[in-house]
């Protein structure tokens, strides 16, 4: 294939390939612990992050954008803890503010639209060589701490008391996922961009859910979802000179509806043979 002698679109699809997967797996946990507009939140920050790094004339504001992603999460979890706010009225004012502060900051510097709109809506395919080494280490190295710990993770996933009782450290387990998701939010925007990060974190899991009966398969389908969607998003994107992060978004939606029409089809089914028994 003529796509693959092209050293961008080698890049492109080794992202896709790393991220896209580890996107999906986390969002088992993200969504099972109804925390995707956690995520939400994290990515939009990333627009503050993005104008600091620009601001302190950094080449590549990929590592602001982290630290700004760091610091919003643990000042999520502070305020949660020490306050007696809801969770969603933290996100909500973080989310609004980090964005209004962004595009106060961006527009001070006379930054255009155009210069930052990989950031906004992705752009896989300008990835470079390091950002394909850090989306492998991220992708192999949380990949196999989550199936190492899966146990645990699941269990606190589940019932986050019964964890505390069998002497799980579930408050710092909770600080390094949040920490990892973060990282991996902040790699994935190259991907997909601030505003559909969250939807390779959050469709592919809720397809898998359609179809699967335990979180083990879910956490496989999911993975495997997640790989279809960000690879074949970014095939089609190049077959059919389409914007690759928009593609990615609507080949994972493509699935689920595949995935929600098979799993009503199949419930059917049990349905009318529980019927037949009776």
């Amino acid at each position: 294939m003529d796509m693959l002698t092209e050293p961008w679109m080698q890049r492109a699809l080794m992202v896709a390939l790393f991220l896209s997967p580890l996107c999906a797996l986390l969002g088992v946990f993200l969504t099972a612990r109804r925390m995707a507009f956690f995520s939400d939140t994290i990515s939009h920050a990333g627009l503050a992050g993005v104008a600091i790094g620009l601001w302190l004339g950094l080449a590549e504001p990929t590592w602001s954008l982290i630290a700004v992603g760091l610091m919003v999460a643990a000042i999520i979890f502070w305020l949660k803890e020490k306050t007696e706010l809801l969770t969603d009225t933290i996100m909500a004012l973080l989310l609004s503010g980090s964005v209004a502060a962004g595009i106060i900051l961006l527009g001070a510097l006379k930054i255009r639209p155009g210069e930052i709109h990989g950031y906004l809506f992705g752009d896989i395919l300008a990835v470079s060589a390091t950002e394909v080494w850090q989306a492998g280490v991220l992708g192999i190295g949380v990949g196999i701490g989550v199936f190492v710990f899966l146990s645990p993770l699941s269990l606190i996933t589940a019932q986050e008391e019964m964890a505390e009782v069998c002497g799980i450290p579930v408050r710092r387990a909770n600080y390094l996922f949040i920490g990892v998701l973060t990282l991996t939010v902040a790699l994935t925007i190259r991907l997909l961009g601030i505003i559909l990060v969250t939807a390779l974190l959050v469709i592919p899991p809720a397809a898998a859910r359609n179809v699967t009966r335990n979180l083990r398969q879910q956490i496989l389908l999911s993975i495997l979802l997640g790989l279809v969607g960000g690879v074949g998003g970014t095939v089609l994107s190049y077959h059919l000179n389409l914007p690759c992060g928009p593609t990615i978004v609507l080949t994972s939606i493509a699935l689920f509806v595949l995935t929600f029409v098979f799993g009503q089809l199949q419930r059917s089914a049990t349905r009318r043979g529980l019927l037949m028994k009776a």
